[in-house]
């Protein structure tokens, strides 16, 4: 007996070990690194380098405008993904699955702007902002269309906002449909026959039957917004001046860009880490908890 349960745990770690290597090569060898170097002043080039302590942390939390102007700009930018990343997704799924015909073509269509990788996006919106649209406003008279869409630190930000929606709403609205899909008939309908309207029904029965795709989704959406960078490289590679740089931007410049300080920049790493973390942790409770109450 021994023997034999030897051998099917060797059998699932010679299974597992090619996923288990790549995983520690590539993020935890990486990963615990970065936790290393934030305490020392390495340049990522030289091998001689000292240990600082907080010294970096402390510097980039008090003594680093940029840095923390950066962190209020992906701030901003999470509060509007989330909300909107996940309201238009959840819309659409809605009146997708009310359809009877056209399901799958509406879902293709809507899906097929994530099968685009978000740095070509970039590019192709580029050549619609600065090309597409002041013919529209010359030709075709949309006076409001007019405005300096990658120029102009107020527009640039709805400018990324539009194409990370563009992109990415697709995929939550995918998740949605999924869990509209497991939520009973019968339910609905008893609701429609005790008189409740189209939003009452959503509202009462729809959303509380799919919280752990609510859940899901706002984990995702989450996430991807704190380290969005490839929209606004692409777009306005965090200008104009520094406006609408993001924080893993501001991490990227400070690390191979102009400085080379990639022990400051693990720092920022660190602490752009920490934030995710915290936030991740009081969502996913928040959202447990109403999972539970549902």
């Amino acid at each position: 007996m021994p023997s034999r349960i030897y051998k099917k745990y060797f059998s699932l770690l010679a299974f597992t070990a090619p996923a288990l290597i790549i995983y520690t090569i590539f993020l935890l060898i990486p990963t615990f690194g970065g936790m290393y170097y934030t305490f020392t002043d390495w340049n990522g080039l030289n091998q001689d380098y000292s240990f600082v302590g907080i010294a970096n942390i402390v510097e980039a939390l008090t003594e680093d405008p940029d840095f923390i102007n950066a962190l209020l700009f992906t701030l901003k930018y999470v509060v509007f993904m989330v909300i909107l990343q996940n309201v238009i997704a959840l819309l659409l799924a809605v009146l997708i699955e009310t359809r009877t015909r056209s399901k799958g073509f509406f879902r293709t269509i809507f899906f097929m702007p994530n099968m685009i990788s978000l740095i070509i996006s970039s590019f192709m919106w580029t050549f619609v902002f600065s090309q597409v649209i002041p013919q529209l406003v010359e030709k075709a008279a949309f006076t409001f269309l007019d405005h300096a869409w990658l120029g102009d630190p107020k527009y640039s930000f709805y400018s990324i906002l539009i194409v990370s929606l563009w992109n990415g709403v697709g995929y939550m609205m995918i998740i949605y449909l999924a869990a509209l899909q497991g939520v009973p008939q019968s339910l609905k309908e008893a609701a429609i026959i005790d008189g409740a309207s189209s939003f009452q029904t959503l509202k009462s029965v729809t959303l509380p039957m799919i919280t752990h795709a609510v859940t899901i989704c706002f984990f995702l959406t989450l996430n991807g917004a704190f380290k969005v960078f490839d929209v606004v490289y692409g777009l306005t590679g965090g200008g104009p001046g520094r406006s609408t740089q993001v924080i893993t931007m501001n991490i990227y410049e400070e690390a191979f860009s102009n400085n080379f300080r990639y022990g400051y920049a693990s720092a920022k790493s660190l602490i752009l880490f920490a934030i995710v973390l915290i936030v991740t942790l009081i969502q996913m409770n928040v959202m447990k908890k109403k999972e539970v109450e549902a």
